[in-house]
């Protein structure tokens, strides 16, 4: 099992790839993010930046999730949630076809002085295609339980 105290600023890890499919985009998109460029072939060509069917920027966001979750169960990592995220960018379209690699650095590792069984890790993410170019970037904290005593 890997608790707080096992986080150290400047750990680094890379997950993935996951493969972005036409069908899972569209599926998204009709469900949650209904925009044009993310449902129309024609709709994505006339747009000004897309210029092909791209997935939303929210489906980038749960991919990143399934790869965290994905190293957090793969690695017992007590996790106890979040308190949110501090800054998301899509920095590049992200499209059908595309494999997604998730970089992370640990920035910071807190434990709570009220709460000593747990505590914070502040990480830093970029989310890169095949080609190694970052498409999103995000800034989150997580927490997690301390060792047991």
């Amino acid at each position: 099992m890997i608790y707080l105290d096992d986080m150290h600023e400047g750990d680094t890890s890379v997950l993935g790839p996951i493969h972005v499919t036409r069908e899972e985009a569209l599926d998204f998109a009709r469900k949650y993010d209904p925009q044009p460029f993310h449902l129309d072939d024609a709709a994505a060509a006339a747009h000004p930046f897309f210029k092909k069917l791209s997935i939303s920027g929210w489906q980038t966001c749960g991919y990143a999730m399934r790869l965290m979750v994905d190293e957090m169960q793969a690695r017992a990592i007590q996790s106890l949630g979040s308190p949110g995220i501090d800054s998301i960018r899509w920095l590049k379209p992200v499209y059908p076809g595309d494999a997604l690699t998730l970089e992370s650095e640990t920035r910071e590792v807190r434990v709570s002085r009220s709460r000593p069984e747990m505590g914070s890790a502040r990480r830093t993410y970029v989310f890169r295609n095949q080609d190694g170019e970052a498409v999103m970037t995000m800034e989150a904290t997580g927490l997690f339980a301390t060792r047991p005593r």
